[in-house]
């Protein structure tokens, strides 16, 4: 457990780092001519859906790659962690998110005149703090929605039918195509820990909001995680939950 909490911790950190420095960082680079050289939407979704596949080779060998308080209800949910583990998991993941979060805001304050909470430090939002001005239930839907297709292919993907080697590539092109979609509605959060890991630094209007983006994360991947076994069926999974069971009662024939 040890590993796999400390695999959590990385990976999640480096997740918020990557994705979340991205957004502070590059997304925006103004030219001494005012041209913008930043990366832009595009580029702060593939450093998110990046930063996931590279550390689902590192370190889900070891810990199933959650990285993520949302994928690791699913995957409970779905039969795929035990449920002991959860808390432990989610407490890391919110520890590794808040260290990232607390280096980012270490290195962007060292620019003369920038402002974490007038920036929006990465945060997510809805209504005025929303990108493009989408409103709580947009924000909801969005967020409830998404999380739940994120949840579909990473169980889909890390099934013991699905080709073998590929899931970190799935993974980290399905959390790019999320935030393609809802960087505009949210700044996409899918993820309590990210969510959270920046609210802190970002003031209080980023706090006053990041509940949507823990319950809306949670409720979209209890819903992939309840109904992807009910979808999906792996007989040999059942075969092989009837086979420790032991034997059952019997019955004769009169």
């Amino acid at each position: 457990m040890t590993s796999r909490l400390a695999a959590e911790f990385l990976g999640t950190g480096v997740l918020v780092f990557g994705g979340c420095g991205a957004a502070i960082f590059s997304a925006k680079v103004i030219s001494s001519n005012t041209v913008n050289m930043g990366i832009g939407f595009l580029g702060v979704a593939l450093a998110f859906g990046l930063t996931v596949l590279v550390m689902v080779y590192a370190v889900g060998h070891i810990s199933g790659a959650h990285f993520n308080p949302a994928v690791t209800l699913g995957a409970a949910l779905a039969g795929r962690i035990e449920w002991k583990a959860v808390p432990a998991y989610w407490i890391t993941q919110i520890i590794g998110a808040s260290v990232a979060g607390l280096a980012l805001f270490a290195i962007a304050t060292g620019k003369h005149g920038f402002d974490p909470v007038a920036s929006g430090f990465a945060s997510n939002g809805y209504a005025d703090r929303s990108p493009d001005g989408y409103s709580m239930l947009s924000a909801l839907l969005a967020e409830i929605i998404l999380t739940a297709i994120f949840l579909y292919v990473i169980l889909g993907s890390t099934d013991g039918r699905a080709p073998k080697g590929f899931a970190g590539i799935s993974i980290g092109l399905s959390l790019t195509l999320i935030h393609l979609v809802a960087i505009p509605i949210t700044n996409t959060s899918v993820n309590p820990a990210r969510s959270l890991g920046v609210a802190w630094f970002a003031g209080p209007a980023a706090l006053g909001q990041v509940w949507l983006f823990i319950v809306a994360p949670l409720v979209g991947a209890a819903i992939a995680g309840l109904t992807y076994p009910l979808f999906f069926p792996n007989p040999a999974v059942s075969m092989a939950v009837e086979m420790d069971r032991g034997p059952g009662p019997t019955s004769t024939d009169d």
